[in-house]
């Protein structure tokens, strides 16, 4: 498995140099959060941007994911929207649309998957509505993922309507694929007691295709830095190794852009004496 970053956590990066850094410092994946300034629409610089992304991966010889959770890409006044489970048909296809950007990304640079989530339903829609929404969003995008040769990595959030690995099993009950894979939040099952870890991942690992990780309290979903929540780490490497899993482990700390460099150098020193890194 290969120890990662999240472009999230360097936010105000430019996103070739935020690449650059991670190489320095010995990681080995990116996780490439679209955004205003990387990636984030179609235009004249757009296909600039790609190709100096891709000469950078294909120089320091790093793997990546492209992860579509920028806060306010979509909607400048509300985080996260519009989603998969908005009210509006308009605006779930404004999302539909940004992941078929979001592939087409992960396309030309070649990425391990797509990472996405469900959303926080906020119209107090009942239960087989906003099954019906997500499946009906998920649908399309599963047909470019065939066509793409791309995964789609589903992450459980804590809030939104698929939160927790109960949920995620029912999506992939409702809506069988074998592109429909797994970003798995290590720290969420922490926050939200789905304990045993290591049991867990043993469980999901067939699945596995994009790995987050951070440290966390029980109960209060914050994103921290290592050694500053409950989480042991070594059984959970472990666990991970064992699967057989051989994609990226990437830290995400998104709150932490303003000392982004610190960070992921406290973060690659915490972490590398623990795990069986690639």
């Amino acid at each position: 498995m290969l120890l990662g970053y999240n472009t999230n956590g360097l936010a105000h990066h430019d996103l070739v140099e935020a690449i650059d850094l991670l190489a320095e410092l010995g990681y080995r994946s990116v996780a490439i959060t679209i955004d205003h300034a990387s990636l984030g629409r179609r235009g004249p610089l757009f296909y600039e941007q790609i190709d100096a992304v891709s000469a950078a991966l294909t120089r320091h010889g790093m793997r990546s994911v492209v992860e579509t959770g920028a806060r306010f890409l979509l909607d400048s006044h509300l985080k996260h929207e519009p989603t998969l489970v908005s009210p509006q048909p308009e605006a779930r296809a404004r999302r539909v649309e940004f992941y078929r950007h979001a592939m087409e990304v992960a396309t030309l640079l070649g990425s391990d998957c797509v990472s996405l989530w469900s959303g926080v339903v906020r119209d107090g829609a009942g239960e087989e509505e906003v099954w019906t929404r997500l499946i009906d969003g998920l649908i399309p995008l599963l047909e470019w993922a065939a066509e793409d040769e791309i995964p789609i990595g589903f992450e459980p959030e804590p809030g939104m309507f698929i939160d927790t690995m109960t949920r995620y099993d029912e999506l992939t009950q409702r809506l069988p694929s074998p592109l429909l894979r797994l970003t798995l939040d290590i720290g969420h099952l922490h926050c939200q007691r789905e304990t045993p870890i290591e049991a867990v991942i043993g469980r999901y690992g067939p699945r596995l295709v994009n790995v987050h990780l951070e440290d966390m309290r029980a109960g209060v979903h914050e994103h921290l830095m290592f050694g500053e929540g409950e989480m042991n780490f070594p059984p959970i490497l472990a666990a991970l190794a064992a699967t057989g899993y051989r994609g990226g482990v990437h830290v995400e700390l998104s709150r932490h852009s303003h000392d982004g460099p610190a960070a992921a150098k406290r973060s690659i020193e915490f972490l590398k004496g623990m795990g069986s890194w690639e």
